[in-house]
């Protein structure tokens, strides 16, 4: 499906040569170097069409292009809560979530020792019929609770999955009171449910120090 009054050619009509960029809004979310993208959507009698990613638009705000390595998918019944996930800095990974069915609350949260905002969350309910985008600097932890079945999030990283760097922090941790707006208890994995909390977690040397995090930022 193409954006509405395109000609043939699939370029808009009027429209000058080469890409065109849909720059929507971009908004600050309150954990350092984490941002919410809301894209231009164009609706017609065939649907709608979005650019849920857009080169230009990331690397104006993060001062860099995305460095796509993986992208992934996870289908989740109402009721689940995945997270929160972080990865081990170095090696570090990036990652750019958005909704591609049914709605999510997703929830940033900074794991980074030392950052300005430790221990800070932020939240931003993904609809996959209002289209935004999250996206979340190395060494901040990721969860999500989804608010409908069938609710499918799709994630963009900038590296792969190397289970002996993947940790969790508790997301039923009192520390962090996370909220998670549901009639009954969150479904959780064992792993997830087993997760230490982020007192623990920084006992146990797990948790990536901010300065390291901004370093590998840099050079993704």
């Amino acid at each position: 499906m193409s954006p509405p009054d395109t000609a043939a050619g699939g370029t808009p009509e009027g429209a000058p040569p080469g890409p065109v960029v849909n720059a929507g809004a971009v908004r600050t979310l309150r954990v350092s170097g984490a941002f919410v993208f809301t894209p231009q959507v164009f609706h017609d009698d065939r649907g709608m069409f979005v650019d849920s990613y857009q080169l230009p638009v990331f690397a104006e705000t993060a001062g860099r292009p995305f460095p796509l390595f993986q992208a992934s998918h996870s289908r989740s019944r109402r009721g689940v809560v995945r997270g929160v996930h972080f990865t081990s800095a170095p090696p570090g990974m990036a990652k750019y979530v958005h909704c591609a069915a049914g709605r999510a609350l997703d929830l940033v949260v900074d794991l980074r020792v030392g950052s300005p905002t430790f221990g800070r969350w932020d939240s931003v309910v993904l609809d996959a019929a209002r289209p935004r985008s999250t996206y979340l600097p190395v060494g901040v932890g990721h969860a999500f609770v989804a608010l409908e079945d069938d609710t499918m999030m799709t994630y963009l990283m900038s590296g792969g999955y190397v289970p002996r760097d993947e940790h969790a922090v508790s997301p039923l941790d009192p520390a962090l009171d996370l909220p998670f707006p549901l009639d009954g208890d969150p479904v959780l994995s064992a792993r997830d449910r087993q997760a230490p909390t982020l007192a623990e977690a920084g006992r146990q040397g797990l948790l990536p120090e901010y300065e390291t995090c901004l370093a590998l930022d840099r050079v993704l």
